[in-house]
């Protein structure tokens, strides 16, 4: 019948699907991530809600109630708990037989490499001028941590790996990385010309001609890379979950962007995330 037949097919897509963590704390786990990845977007749009940093950071943050710290400070706060977490992960099973130790996969080196990237980016390439709130510095590090303590627990260990998506997610992961870190490139060059230049320039450069924040575009490939390499429903999950953050917080960065220059330097037809789309 035509029941059991959508029944079958149904049931054969479900097979076919990235696997989720197993039992009735994966399942609170799914759950909370497809919630994130349902209200992050909206979550990131409000200024009451999204998490206060970079030029956004005086929305709604007043620094008599919370401590602030340098930009710099703050975000080696938010990568290093990530970086140590996937690097202890990746070498930790090589040296001892703790039991609860995931086995060691790729995911775990693509985490390693992208973290130590945005420490390296934090320390040589950045050029900041403001503050940052303490607390929100270390719950974007608590995430992050968490995020890369998820994905790495939950990936397929080597022997595991089917050559195909192995190649496509670093083929991803290569892209977004190298993408994400030549426009963060552009935005610093923006502050050479001036070693005490705190002003915004209108980036013109790269992607910037199509899209206000092609750096989170390439940063979410990257991120999809790291996914498709791990090869579980949670890790899409994680990315579903920043996809959504992101595609707001580059929304809201578009809007300033249109506020603050010109028509001619900043047009209004100039898309937020994704060229001619998004």
């Amino acid at each position: 019948t035509q029941r059991t037949m959508i029944v079958t097919s149904l049931t054969a897509l479900a097979g076919n699907l990235p696997p989720v963590v197993p039992g009735h704390g994966g399942l609170a786990l799914t759950g909370i991530q497809v919630l994130a990845a349902s209200g992050n977007y909206a979550t990131s749009l409000d200024p009451n809600s999204s998490m206060q940093y970079s030029k956004f950071v005086h929305e709604q943050v007043s620094t008599k109630e919370a401590k602030m710290i340098s930009s710099r400070h703050g975000m080696t706060i938010i990568y290093l708990p990530a970086l140590v977490v996937s690097l202890s992960l990746l070498i930790l099973p090589g040296l001892t037989n703790l039991p609860f130790l995931p086995e060691q996969n790729l995911a775990e080196i693509l985490l390693a490499i992208h973290f130590a990237k945005r420490q390296l980016e934090v320390c040589f390439l950045h050029k900041y001028s403001g503050t940052v709130s303490k607390e929100t510095s270390i719950a974007i590090g608590s995430y992050y941590a968490l995020t890369s303590l998820l994905i790495s627990s939950v990936a397929f260990p080597f022997r595991d790996l089917v050559p195909v998506m192995t190649g496509t997610g670093i083929a991803l992961f290569a892209i977004g990385s190298i993408g994400n870190l030549y426009h963060h490139y552009l935005l610093a060059s923006l502050r050479d010309k001036k070693t005490d230049d705190v002003d915004y320039h209108a980036p013109q450069r790269g992607l910037f001609r199509y899209v206000a924040t092609p750096h989170y575009l390439f940063e979410l490939v990257a991120w999809l890379g790291i996914a498709v390499v791990s090869s579980h429903m949670n890790a899409y999950l994680a990315f579903a979950g920043m996809f959504s953050y992101l595609a707001g917080r580059a929304r809201r960065q578009n809007e300033w962007n249109r506020s603050k220059f010109s028509e001619q330097d900043w047009p209004v037809s100039r898309k937020s995330l994704v060229p001619f789309l998004l």
